[in-house]
């Protein structure tokens, strides 16, 4: 299928079929060339502007999928004055002639990348509008409180009845308490689309590659009785209940070490975890000792969990323990006890709820637009205590701001390249 957008598909439709064709409907014709003579047969679509994807004139040709012919026709419409389309080139049109808004535009990216079933429905959410829906109103919300707020600056004097400052307060509440939720749901739906980086860490023989092999269901790994048999890092991509996991399997860490391969592996496997979104620490339940000073190569804002693998040899019970220092979690990754757990444990850890009702997907943008307009309301709360409108006005506009830039109402054009860049061919 050969789609084709921009004011010349009349002429195009005139030079390559031959005949006016009726809008937005599936009809059979000829392609030809510049001669007369047939190239292919097949179904031409039109769709008149501004009643198409892109908002401009579309012509859709399906024709036979043979590389000669597909090759002939596109060199007929080059010759009829076309070119080939850049990546994300019909979105951009489509968003540039508000057929689409910005996040609407990056839901199609979304849903053709998306690896999970979860993930397409969250996308095909965000397609439909409903997160530029909910954006649309919290802003429409802010706009109305900014026009009170300035009026109030502008027209002090003039007879108008204000809004009271308990009432502003309580309208900034209720914005931020709107504005939290959706953050959950971007939270969840950023999640499906990225997942999250699990970096597995430990001592040799602590049970890491057992621990991959556990997650991934399969011999990902190879694993002995040997320490150190994992020399490099063996990188694995998983779904549990939906949500994408990065998971990586680091070489064993050691105080010591005169091998050089073996100190190479460490080497990375520190790199690995200063770029980890959370580790699990591997400890073998049945060495005596404190089996926990590898803490220290663990950047401390990084999430950690302490798996004490083994039970089945140490004699502890299966379970899991909130302490001062993080999660502890006792299991058998031999036995499987306790493996539950941790399954559990690791969609907790990162806020991740099962189904996707109310979810839409959501980029990592997005959710530094929304913290940037939470910062900006938390800020006008701090100066309506202080009394300090003109400010207050200010923190508001900021807010709408941010938001604005999810749809794509204040957006730079650098970042419209950045985008549309990441498109495939042909969307």
């Amino acid at each position: 299928m050969i789609r084709v957008s921009g004011e010349a598909v009349p002429f195009i439709i005139t030079s390559l079929v031959g005949k006016e064709l009726t809008p937005r409907s599936a009809q059979f014709a000829g392609f030809q060339n510049a001669s007369g003579q047939p190239i292919d047969q097949g179904l031409a679509i039109y769709f008149p502007a501004p009643h198409s994807f892109t908002g401009e004139h579309v012509l859709e040709l399906h024709a036979h999928g043979s590389p000669v012919v597909l090759d002939m026709l596109l060199q007929r419409l080059f010759d009829l004055g076309v070119r080939a389309a850049r990546p994300g080139e019909f979105s951009e049109r489509a968003f540039l002639n508000d057929k689409i808004d910005l996040a609407q535009a990056e839901a199609i990216a979304d849903l053709i990348e998306c690896t999970t079933e979860s993930a397409a429905r969250s996308a095909q959410r965000s397609l439909q509008g409903e997160f530029s829906r909910q954006i649309n109103q919290l802003v429409e919300s802010l706009i109305q409180l900014r026009l009170y707020i300035e009026a109030s600056i502008d027209f002090v004097d003039e007879d108008i009845d204000f809004l009271t400052a308990a009432h502003i307060d309580a309208q900034l509440d209720g914005l931020l308490r709107r504005l939290e939720t959706i953050r959950a749901s971007a939270r969840q739906g950023q999640l499906l689309r990225d997942g999250i980086t699990l970096v597995i860490t430990g001592r040799p023989n602590a049970g890491k590659s057992s621990l991959l092999n556990t997650l991934t269901g399969r011999d990902s790994a190879i694993v002995t009785h040997i320490a150190g048999t994992t020399r490099d890092t063996l990188r694995e991509f998983i779904q549990i209940d939906g949500l994408p996991l990065h998971v990586i399997d680091t070489a064993g860490l050691r105080d010591h070490c005169e091998d050089v391969v073996e100190q190479e592996g460490m080497r990375r496997a520190r790199m690995e975890i200063a770029q980890a979104d959370h580790v699990l620490l591997l400890i073998d339940d049945t060495e005596p000792g404190d089996r926990e000073s590898l803490l220290s190569d663990i950047p401390g804002h990084l999430p950690v969990t302490r798996i004490r693998n083994k039970i089945d040899l140490s004699g502890h019970p299966a379970g899991l323990e909130k302490t001062e220092t993080g999660t502890v979690i006792y299991l058998s990754l031999k036995s499987g006890e306790g493996t539950e757990l941790l399954i559990q444990h690791l969609k907790e850890c990162v806020g991740y709820a099962e189904g996707s009702e109310g979810i839409f997907m959501a980029r990592r943008r997005h959710l530094d637009a929304i913290d940037q307009a939470l910062m900006a309301i938390h800020n006008a709360a701090a100066q309506l205590k202080s009394g300090a409108l003109e400010l207050l006005a200010e923190e508001l506009r900021l807010a709408q701001s941010a938001l604005s830039e999810i749809t794509g109402e204040f957006t730079s054009d650098d970042l419209l390249g950045r985008i549309f860049a990441g498109f495939c061919i042909g969307k």
